[in-house]
């Protein structure tokens, strides 16, 4: 796709509530274009009484419906038929996304939009085949375990993959029988709503998808305590996850899958093989999104005899983005999402290495990019392990270097007494891979890679204060249904 023009891109207008869009009375939000800075909409906050609006519908309309009554197949081709639509309008999807957020416009068409169609084709293919069980009883006795939809899912969507954590919480919530009422980022409002909108195309029932728009304060507040949801997805930080946890517990006592922050770190031995891929890998698990992701692999922990040829590979790379506007096509780095988390940024880079670290290369601002927050892809190295670098999810292109001599010592490096959401193993030698893989507490492991991939069956989710539960995969799916125990005497 061509570069466009941020100011030609049509924006919905509101909340999307029992399929239509509707703006309410009360305070508004200013959205802001990450690239640039620049004010380009508003929002309205939407308060108690809305949510309530939403929530209800979705529950009536779900039950009216039929939709969670339904054929699981049936609900399947709506969401089959809701990813094709996707897929066509990928043009429009695709600036929304990226005037917005960001994402640049190249990696929302090769990456975001496809993978959102392709969850959705996930969760259809999951709706008819994962239920319940039989369990040997007496031969005058049959017991069973049903599976059956919660009713009401609140989900709230990180501001850094908008369309895809969309799909992720959406997909398994309706495929599995339930509504659902979205809060979407107030910084990454207009392709959420778009995807709300073409799921009524398709066939999904009005009202059985809601979105509200808002802060987390004032709408996502309302949402997770509102007596009528039944469950809570959240992605974001371990601080608003703890939050939500007591909200949830103290509002009728509802499960909620977290998936929370991260700092996690990427461990590199002599055995690792070729320098420039081990290079590469390592350079784009702490730069893609700017960083902006929470399972950037933000701590380089790396074995003394590669470590020279490894980190001077990476001065090299670090030097070489060019930064540019999301909406031009050949964009390939992209800014942190406003001043306030660029500030924190330097606030972290600045207070490590007046601590100790050695700024080895990047640590600032890229300059003339206007009012956008553009960071440097950025080295620390000879951090000690208690560095504020080291210790607080930093959510910007900035990796910490150790360097060890030993696996023990590589361990005790790798440890973090709040994180355990991600871990990159480097290695040749099998068996050290597999001790590694049973030994670091991470909800998922990387060996030889530091990426997804879209094997949607694989689940994501972390330990400690990286969060609950888990996304993707059969276990996200099931986490959307309750379990009900039957014994019947013939």
């Amino acid at each position: 796709m061509s570069s466009f023009d941020p100011d030609s891109v049509g924006l919905s207008s509101g909340h999307f509530v029992d399929g239509a869009f509707t703006v309410a009375k009360g305070e508004t939000l200013s959205v802001m274009r990450p690239s640039d800075g620049k004010c380009y909409a508003e929002i309205n906050n939407a308060e108690a009484g809305l949510v309530d609006q939403a929530v209800t519908v979705a529950e009536e309309k779900r039950k009216s419906s039929g939709w969670s009554s339904c054929s699981p197949r049936e609900r399947g081709a709506v969401l089959r038929r809701w990813a094709d639509l996707i897929d066509a309008d990928i043009e429009y999807l695709a600036k929304l996304e990226a005037v917005g957020s960001t994402r640049p416009i190249s990696d929302v068409i090769s990456h975001e939009v496809p993978f959102t169609a392709e969850a959705l084709r996930f969760y259809a293919e999951c709706a008819d085949k994962f239920s319940g069980d039989v369990f040997p009883t007496r031969q005058d006795s049959l017991g069973m375990l049903i599976s059956e939809p919660y009713g009401v899912i609140g989900a709230i969507t990180p501001w850094n993959f908008p369309l895809s954590m969309a799909s992720w919480k959406c997909g398994a919530a309706l495929a599995s029988g339930n509504a659902v009422v979205l809060k979407p980022s107030e910084l990454t409002p207009f392709s959420t709503a778009r995807f709300a909108e073409l799921a009524v195309v398709a066939g999904l029932p009005a009202g059985v998808l809601n979105v509200v728009q808002g802060s987390g304060q004032t709408t996502g507040n309302a949402l997770v305590s509102h007596p009528l949801v039944r469950k809570i997805s959240f992605t974001g930080s371990t601080e608003t996850g703890a939050k939500i946890m007591c909200q949830a517990a103290l509002s009728g006592t509802k499960p909620v899958t977290l998936e929370l922050g991260g700092k996690s770190p990427q461990l590199v031995f002599d055995d690792a093989g070729d320098v420039d891929e081990i290079a590469e890998r390592i350079f784009l698990g702490f730069t893609t999104n700017a960083g902006q992701a929470c399972v950037s692999g933000s701590r380089l922990i790396i074995q003394k005899g590669i470590a020279n040829a490894v980190i001077d590979k990476l001065v090299e790379m670090c030097q070489q983005p060019v930064p540019g506007m999301t909406w031009n096509a050949e964009t390939r780095y992209c800014p942190l999402i406003d001043r306030r988390q660029g500030e924190k940024v330097h606030s972290i880079v600045s207070a490590s290495v007046q601590a100790g670290a050695e700024l080895i290369v990047g640590g600032k601002r890229f300059e003339d990019t206007a009012e956008g927050w553009f960071w440097q892809p950025t080295l620390l190295g000879n951090v000690s392990q208690d560095n504020i670098a080291v210790q607080q999810e930093i959510f910007g292109p900035v990796l910490t270097i150790q360097i060890f001599e030993n696996e023990e010592e590589a361990i005790a490096l790798a440890k973090h007494d709040i994180y355990g959401l991600c871990a990159g193993v480097h290695t040749l030698n099998l068996q050290r891979a597999m001790r590694l893989m049973r030994t670091l507490d991470a909800g998922t492991v990387w060996i030889n890679r530091y990426r997804r991939t879209k094997d949607f069956i694989i689940p994501t989710g972390g330990f400690q204060g990286s969060g609950m539960g888990k996304d993707l995969g059969r276990q996200s799916f099931e986490s959307c249904m309750r379990q009900k125990s039957v014994l019947i005497d013939f």
